[in-house]
């Protein structure tokens, strides 16, 4: 019975994960489909760019949820089965990433799952691991975007930030964090698989770029 209640748990930590909020969102507000607009994807960054910030926004806040979600309603359930907090925020990620309810026919004709990249659930499970770590987080973010101007590497630097504070809070109170540890690094893994295409385009120079960086590299382009 335990084992069924356990695999529920997992289920359901997929299945929410697998909502697509940025379409529904981008198909609410106007009416397109956001798989069909510059990356594709289903995350609030490209939700930006289909339907503007604050579709952008509560998409963030909506896939931010499914993270956490997950860990709390393994925690509620199972309060000392460490493993299960790692997870269920992690097939939150898989949800996201490659969801049930976006299962289509590739240009081959093999099947596919579609989805996001992964940060912004990645980011809640971390959350849901440890609150606090939304006060250190948000900041050093939009910190490491200020000043790259990458939304690829500062989504990837979501679970790296994960694991660097876990590793902290072992070495402070030792476990669980140690099993929390690998939630951060299987979580790198994940998101950093789903943006393949951007670490691509990172190596040869062609990612695009946000913010003030962007408009610096314009101007240089221009012809003086």
């Amino acid at each position: 019975m335990e084992m069924f209640k356990t695999a529920l748990v997992l289920l359901a930590a997929y299945l929410f994960g697998s909502i697509p909020f940025g379409l529904l969102i981008v198909k609410w507000k106007t009416g397109q489909d956001v798989r069909k607009i510059e990356s594709g994807r289903t995350g609030g960054t490209n939700v930006m760019r289909a339907a503007g910030f604050w579709a952008g926004f509560a998409t963030a806040l909506l896939d931010i949820l499914k993270g956490a979600g997950a860990v709390w309603v393994a925690r509620g359930l199972y309060p000392t089965t460490y493993w299960l907090h790692v997870v269920a925020p992690l097939l939150a990620i898989v949800g996201h990433n490659y969801s049930i309810f976006l299962a289509e026919r590739n240009p081959t004709g093999r099947w596919r799952l579609r989805g996001g990249a992964g940060g912004a659930t990645a980011f809640g499970g971390v959350i849901g691991l440890w609150a606090p770590s939304v006060l250190i987080m948000l900041p050093l973010g939009f910190i490491i975007f200020w000043f790259v101007g990458y939304a690829s590497v500062t989504t990837m630097s979501v679970p790296l930030m994960g694991i660097l504070l876990f590793v902290w809070r072992y070495a402070q109170y030792g476990h669980p964090w140690n099993i929390y540890i690998w939630y951060g690094i299987l979580a790198e893994a994940l998101v950093m698989w789903a943006l393949r295409p951007n670490i691509k385009r990172l190596l040869n120079g062609t990612e695009r770029l946000h913010g003030w960086r962007a408009r610096r590299k314009q101007r240089q382009q221009q012809p003086h």
